[in-house]
């Protein structure tokens, strides 16, 4: 989910090729909900944005698993492992 503008998601998806549709949250109010809304810091200046968290949720609603340091670029093979 992304705070972004729909418009701009959507050009996100077709650069990239995805066939599904990607969420906006542009109150922030689902991102803050899953608390995935809050203080950053970068280069010591503090801004507030988006944390990457990753929540695998059952069909029932169901937070079953939640990953709150996502490695991007072992993320997917994480997730994988975990569902097994």
């Amino acid at each position: 989910m992304s705070a972004d503008l729909p418009k701009h998601q959507k050009k996100f998806a077709e650069k990239h090729g995805f066939t599904f549709p990607l969420l906006c949250d542009e109150s922030k109010e689902v991102l803050k909900a899953y608390h995935a809304w809050g203080s950053k810091k970068l280069y010591g200046r503090e801004y507030k944005g988006i944390y990457r968290i990753t929540y695998i949720i059952d069909e029932n609603g169901v937070i079953e698993k939640a990953y709150p340091k996502v490695k991007t670029k072992t993320h997917a093979t994480d997730i994988l492992s975990g569902l097994g």
